[in-house]
């Protein structure tokens, strides 16, 4: 859904609190949050806290509350979970991630070059998002393969997406360490710049 669907379904939720026709209307606002922002938001965690209070006036009206603070909150823009900085960093990376389709199209440029700008694209994307998120490398060295894996123990990105960071690094680096014919391929190296584009626009506005 986009911000304005979400802060229709918030405002139909409500109308049922308001109402009080809908005696699923509590689970339905709580499914909601779930789902939409998060189990770690506090819109979410206020609202599991109540079901034990017996009294369904006040859980209506805690649900009013919520949701009402959660539209609020996507009107702002603040639910995209993305920092002016972080946004910005975002683009600077887009912009390598365009230098690099420049110079893979360009066929007098070895594919390698782009393999390298590439690769930094995705490592600072990386880098930035765990910055981002205040996560711990737990001493490991600052790598591509160190960032997604803290990413994916906070089950920020899936096993699919550590499958295909390992692969890009693997070129990247291959391209990094003059390993030409590994990184002669146009073809495989045009999937990988797609693939991290698709990476980083999936992943771009969710921030953290």
């Amino acid at each position: 859904m986009n911000a304005d669907d979400l802060i229709n379904q918030a405002g139909r939720i409500i109308e049922g609190a308001r109402k009080g026709t809908s005696p699923g209307v509590f689970t339905e606002a709580l499914e909601f949050l779930r789902v939409y922002a998060g189990e770690k938001s506090m819109f979410f965690k206020n609202l599991i806290a109540l079901p034990l209070i017996a009294d369904n006036v006040a859980k209506r009206r805690n649900v009013i509350s919520a949701l009402e603070a959660f539209i609020r909150y996507t009107e702002s823009g603040l639910l995209e979970g993305i920092s002016i900085e972080r946004k910005a960093q975002i683009d600077v990376v887009t912009d390598f991630l365009s230098q690099a389709t420049i110079l893979l199209d360009d066929r007098e440029v070895h594919p390698a070059a782009p393999t390298v700008i590439t690769g930094a694209a995705l490592e600072e994307f990386l880098r930035n998002w765990v910055d981002e998120a205040s996560l711990d490398l737990e001493g490991e060295k600052p790598s591509i393969d160190s960032y997604a894996k803290v990413l994916r123990k906070e089950a920020l990105i899936t096993k699919q997406d550590i499958k295909d960071i390992t692969a890009w690094a693997g070129l990247r680096n291959d391209a990094a360490h003059g390993q030409w014919d590994k990184v002669d391929d146009r073809s495989k190296i045009s999937l990988m710049l797609e693939g991290v584009n698709l990476f980083m626009r999936k992943y771009g506005a969710r921030g953290t």
